[in-house]
């Protein structure tokens, strides 16, 4: 680990080293574009009122956009390194109590341990890639909800969530269920450093909450929409027919006046409702 060091110069030093060993094993790619930041900071619609769990801060460029705006800022960072940098270029918000650093695993992070409520937070985070699903089911299923998410995707993660070529997912339809995904503009890769080997895209999912869950249990229903997905090129019917009686499927297809040969891709997230509360019992 690196030594503690203080001062201008020294944080000049650390910057340089940060940027000269970015860890690939954290999936590191610091964000350097300013418009990419604005971008992010308005797609949150942050104001001074909020609160705003960020993920990653990295080096701090959009942890300092988030300052200005007046809001409170819980920046939620794994590497020790970091932590270091952050708490040098931030140490008059740390002290006036506008910013809290945490070092921890966000995956491991408990929203209860710094006072969060539901919907009365946001997330901004450019998160690590290769944790992407992970952190949107911890976070959309959790029991404290944020208000709004507004996250830096992989591009092709982006578009699948909001199901950019008219089929869905169960990625989409596990989004869909708790919020309201909306594809925000793509990023470039060479707005990162290092830059990562394909291009992002901001997600914004907005008005989360767990209304669709008023008489369906979560747990049946993802049981009911993975085994819709498990053979992707059977009927619907066939594969929900593995889990529920057949008859009960067919009776269910007819109610809702469905087409049995209708795959699980072009099931829209209404209809998954519809049938979850015929048979997700």
């Amino acid at each position: 680990m690196m030594p503690r060091t203080h001062g201008a110069a020294n944080l000049s030093s650390i910057s340089l080293l940060i940027n000269m060993y970015a860890k690939k094993s954290l999936g590191q790619h610091f964000l350097t574009s300013e418009g990419a930041v604005d971008a992010l900071l308005s797609a949150g619609e942050v104001q001074k009122t909020d609160t705003i769990l960020e993920v990653g801060p990295g080096k701090g460029v959009l942890t300092k956009k988030l300052l200005k705006t007046g809001a409170k800022v819980i920046s939620v960072e794994k590497d020790d390194n970091l932590i270091e940098i952050l708490s040098e270029m931030f140490k008059k918000e740390l002290k006036t109590g506008q910013f809290i650093l945490i070092h921890e695993d966000i995956l491991e992070f408990n929203p209860m341990d710094a006072n969060l409520e539901t919907g009365k937070f946001k997330i901004i985070a450019n998160i690590p890639y290769y944790i992407t699903g992970q952190f949107i089911r911890l976070y959309l299923e959790s029991d404290i909800q944020p208000e709004r998410m507004v996250l830096m995707l992989q591009k092709e993660v982006a578009e699948r969530i909001v199901a950019k070529n008219e089929k869905e997912s169960i990625l989409s339809i596990s989004v869909k269920v708790y919020g309201e995904p909306r594809y925000v503009q793509m990023v470039r890769a060479g707005s990162f450093s290092p830059a990562p080997k394909v291009d992002s895209a901001i997600l914004s999912i907005e008005h989360i909450s767990k209304s669709f869950f008023p008489h369906i249990s979560e747990e049946k229903f993802f049981e009911l929409l993975r085994e819709g997905f498990k053979s992707k090129r059977k009927k619907l019917s066939s594969n929900l027919s593995n889990i529920v009686p057949k008859e009960n499927v067919q009776k269910a297809f007819l109610e809702l006046g469905m087409d049995e040969n209708t795959r699980a891709e072009d099931i829209k997230t209404e209809d998954w409702k519809k049938l979850a509360s015929l048979l997700a019992k």
